[in-house]
């Protein structure tokens, strides 16, 4: 499965690190933005999640709520995020449902691992329309940060 732009967003309960349940659609009236990534604690997904924490103050500007959501543990999360002073929740997608409601699941990844998170970026109107879609095949790109942007700036505040 795979979501494409003008599509209604799958919904999702997840727990952040702080052991608090998020719900998307409790996030209606404000943009979304999530991003998938593969694993905590490497060195991509470090640099990407790096980059958010560090342009944060340009997403909240354009109305959006950041949430990096990867298969790892609330438990490991929560410590990547304070490692790494990380600004925005990240979400613990352990049972695997919502990478594969959102086509953003490896089937298999490096060193036997299965069902790990692909790194993807979705853009979330507030009325809970997909608006942007990327879902990168390669685990070590990143995603396009100014199209994410670009996307944001034309939903308005």
């Amino acid at each position: 499965m795979s979501i494409h732009p003008g599509q209604q967003a799958p919904d999702f309960k997840l727990y952040n690190s702080a052991k608090q349940e998020i719900e998307l659609s409790a996030q209606k009236g404000k943009n979304v933005v999530l991003l998938f990534f593969p694993l905590a604690f490497t060195s991509t997904c470090t640099a990407e999640l790096c980059h958010i924490r560090d342009n944060y103050a340009r997403y909240n500007s354009l109305n959006a709520t950041v949430f990096g959501i990867s298969v790892d543990s609330l438990f490991s999360l929560g410590k990547f995020r304070e490692e790494q002073q990380l600004n925005f929740d990240l979400l613990s997608d352990f049972n695997k449902t919502v990478s594969a409601a959102y086509g953003s699941l490896y089937e298999t990844f490096g060193f036997g691992m299965h069902g790990v998170s692909k790194r993807s970026a979705f853009v979330i109107d507030s009325e809970g329309i997909v608006r942007y879609a990327e879902v990168l095949e390669k685990a070590g790109d990143q995603p396009n940060y100014g199209a994410i942007v670009n996307c944001l700036e034309g939903l308005g505040r």
